[in-house]
């Protein structure tokens, strides 16, 4: 069950239409995960700074059960989510960055009990 949290300090306006739905899809293919199973969160027009820069950023945050646990995956994931994050922003990659958690089951509640038991 894949969480994704974009935050931007690029106003709404200047998001494409449809960006979490594009995130979601994206975030299915790149972790392999059914999309019904992805949450995304998108925030924009924050005040952000990035590398001391206070230029136009973003910071997308993966948390993910069993697909995000090793610098080997997380670098496949990292160039993906890039390609995605950068066609759909219009931001280099220089003023992105990506932080990846790993999750137990028993970290994420549904249905009244935990993923776990589910």
């Amino acid at each position: 069950m894949p969480f994704v949290e974009l935050d931007t300090s690029l106003p709404a306006e200047r998001l494409p239409p449809g960006l979490a739905q594009t995130l979601c899809a994206a975030t299915a293919d790149i972790l392999g995960k059914p999309a019904e199973r992805v949450n995304v969160t998108v925030r924009s027009g924050l005040h952000m700074v990035l590398s001391g820069s206070a230029e136009p950023c973003a910071q997308l945050v993966v948390s993910s059960i069993g697909v995000v646990g090793t610098a080997e995956q997380n670098r496949q994931h990292s160039a993906r989510f890039f390609d995605v994050l950068t066609a759909q922003l219009g931001l280099g990659p220089e003023r992105i960055v990506i932080r990846f958690y790993p999750l137990e089951p028993w970290q994420i509640g549904k249905n009244r009990t935990v993923m776990t038991f589910l």
